[in-house]
C-alpha cells in the first residue's frame, strides 16, 4: 500500500488549498481515511478522519468549520478542502489508512498503519 499526498504550497491567510492524498493496493473503500500535521518543533496532531464510507467525518477542534475530508472512492482519493487558512494551520500534512477495514473515524494515530509522506503547507500572514 502506498499513499501519494499533494497539493501543499504557500498561500496567504484567508485563502483556501486543497490537499489530495491517493491510494494504492488493497481496496480503498474499506478504509477509513485521516489527516494529521506536523509543525516545526511540535508533535504531530490530528486534523480529520473519514470512516470507511465517507459518511461519518471527525475533526479537530481547531479546523472545525474550515477544513472538510472528502472521501472519492471511485477515485481512491481523499482530499482535505481548507479554507480561511490562518498561520498556525502551516504544517506537513501527513494522510494515513486506517488500521482495520469498515472502521469508524478516529483521531487515534494508533490506528493508522499507512502513512503518506507529507505536503508542505505555509500560510503567510
Amino acid at each position: 500500500v502506498q499513499l501519494q499526498a499533494s497539493g501543499g504550497g504557500l498561500v496567504e491567510a484567508g485563502d483556501s488549498l486543497r490537499l489530495s492524498c491517493g491510494h494504492s493496493g488493497r481496496p480503498f473503500s474499506r478504509y477509513g481515511l485521516g489527516w494529521f500535521r506536523k509543525a516545526p518543533g511540535q508533535e504531530r496532531e490530528f486534523v480529520a478522519a473519514t470512516d470507511w464510507t465517507g459518511g461519518r467525518t471527525l475533526y479537530a477542534d481547531s479546523v472545525k468549520g474550515r477544513f472538510t475530508i472528502i472521501k472519492d472512492n471511485g477515485k481512491k482519493l481523499v482530499y482535505l478542502e481548507m479554507n480561511n487558512l490562518k498561520p498556525e494551520d502551516a504544517a506537513v500534512y501527513y494522510c494515513a489508512r486506517s488500521r482495520t477495514s469498515w472502521g469508524d473515524a478516529t483521531s487515534d494515530d494508533y490506528e493508522y498503519d499507512y502513512w503518506g509522506q507529507g505536503t508542505l503547507v505555509t500560510v503567510s500572514s
